[in-house]
């Protein structure tokens, strides 16, 4: 490979605050949100247009339950309900018969200017992360780009949010990448007619999708509050594709875009006759599932979840089953905290209903995630971590990667930075007792 070489220069410093928090989804929105309300100098760094991530430029908007299976007990609050009460005076946002939420994503860019705002969080749009800086086995600065140029913010402590884990990967923290990745999803609103919407369209792509270019796939789609004529999609998959690989990436995006119009072109051909059919909105990134994952201080595994597993530093709780999205085929896996195992492949393997293990007494309701698993394995004690980056066997990551676990992960993340700045430790040593109140206070719950 060709090289150049890039004269040093002397780099702006453009804030100093006690937390920086990298990448803006709901998550790290979260932990920015959380720490400022508790009395810290916050900003947050964003390279889109606009916070959420895959809830908002992703245009995923569903939101799971915050109850235990049984739905009996409430398990989840803190800002994930906070949110959802603010979109519902919005009419934004509608609980389904199953305890899972469909929102207006739209809406809740808003909401989340809002609370970042309110809070006094210095936000950073359309600002690339570019890299750290060290000193003193500690991370000083991180380097940003954006329409101003290279800039430095300085921090106490720093939130890697980013995802793909791009400040612990780029301090040379230990990670891996596992051979088979949970494929990334294209999604779109899409606008239909009644006929259209009662058409089957994952036995259309397996009866016709490969006249477009399409393989074999599993996908789902559902409505968005207040658009009765527009839904959201997400049908089909990219697979085989590395997305923290700047080619890959690429061609992913580029890939699942043409997948929408082949998918818009295969039901205009082959649904109904009298169907109306229209693109409405690409979703801005494609939505990546899983790339990295950055080693912690404690590894969860898929026991931990479907055992439903107590921790004495749990700070999050789910009941969110595992849903493991095939790399290698068309088709999921589902596995219950009841015992029960669903292996949905479309074509002539269909669906297989089994168990995983055998029936007992009493089945546990809900799983924890432990303060551990934020914490990076290696010398920096000023950085924590949140989001799907998080050290998790395949079982376990399919459990706890979607939106209210990973919301939780971000509160945690940012009342655990405030705790270690204002007791003067490193983030591995804040008192657990002493998190575990903070949160309960801000709304979380604590079990």
């Amino acid at each position: 490979m060709k090289m150049i070489y890039e004269p040093a220069k002397s780099i702006p410093v453009v804030d100093e605050a006690d937390i920086c928090v990298l990448g803006g989804s709901c998550t790290g929105v979260f932990a920015a949100v959380r720490a400022a309300r508790l009395g810290a100098k916050v900003v947050i760094v964003e390279q889109q247009n606009s916070f959420g991530g895959v809830a908002t430029t992703g245009l995923v908007n569903v939101w799971h339950s915050l109850y235990d299976t049984e739905c009996k007990e409430q398990i989840i609050a803190g800002l994930t309900e906070e949110v959802i009460q603010r979109l519902g005076k919005r009419s934004a946002v509608y609980k389904v018969q199953d305890g899972t939420f469909r929102l207006n994503t739209e809406e809740l860019k808003i909401e989340l200017d809002n609370l970042i705002l309110e809070s006094k969080v210095k936000p950073y749009l359309h600002s690339f992360y570019a890299a750290p800086y060290i000193e003193d086995d500690l991370v000083q600065a991180v380097l940003i780009e954006n329409k101003s140029g290279r800039q430095a913010i300085k921090a106490k402590l720093f939130i890697d949010a980013t995802g793909d884990g791009d400040l612990c990967y780029q301090l040379g923290l230990d990670y891996y990448q596992p051979e088979y990745v949970q494929p990334p999803t294209t999604c779109a609103k899409i606008y239909s007619n009644d006929k259209v919407r009662g058409f089957d369209w994952q036995k259309a792509i397996f009866q016709h999708g490969e006249e477009f270019g399409l393989k074999e796939d599993w996908g789902w789609n559902t409505f968005i509050p207040g658009t009765p004529n527009i839904s959201f999609h997400a049908e089909t998959h990219v697979f085989d594709v590395n997305c923290v690989d700047a080619n890959e990436l690429t061609y992913s995006e580029m890939e699942g875009r043409r997948q929408i119009r082949a998918l818009i072109d295969l039901v205009r051909k082959y649904g109904p006759k009298d169907g109306t059919i229209e693109l409405v909105d690409l979703a801005a990134l494609i939505g990546i599932r899983e790339t990295r994952h950055i080693k912690s201080q404690y590894k969860l595994s898929e026991a931990d979840i479907l055992c439903g597993v107590k921790f004495a530093d749990a700070i999050a709780n789910g009941s969110y089953r595992v849903d493991i999205h095939h790399s290698d085929s068309s088709g999921i896996t589902f596995r219950y905290l009841d015992g029960t195992e669903e292996v949905i492949n479309h074509g002539a393997s269909g669906k297989k209903l089994g168990r995983w293990r055998e029936e007992i007494q009493k089945n546990p309701t809900f799983y924890q995630i432990p303060y551990r698993s934020i914490i990076p394995k290696g010398r920096f004690a000023n950085v924590l971590m949140c989001g799907r980056m998080i050290d998790a066997d395949p079982g376990a990551f399919g459990a706890i990667r979607v939106m209210v676990n990973m919301n939780q992960l971000g509160e945690a993340a940012g009342v655990g930075a405030y705790i270690a700045l204002d007791s003067d430790v490193p983030v591995n040593d804040v008192p657990i007792d002493s998190l575990k109140k903070s949160l309960e206070k801000g709304g979380s719950i604590i079990l």
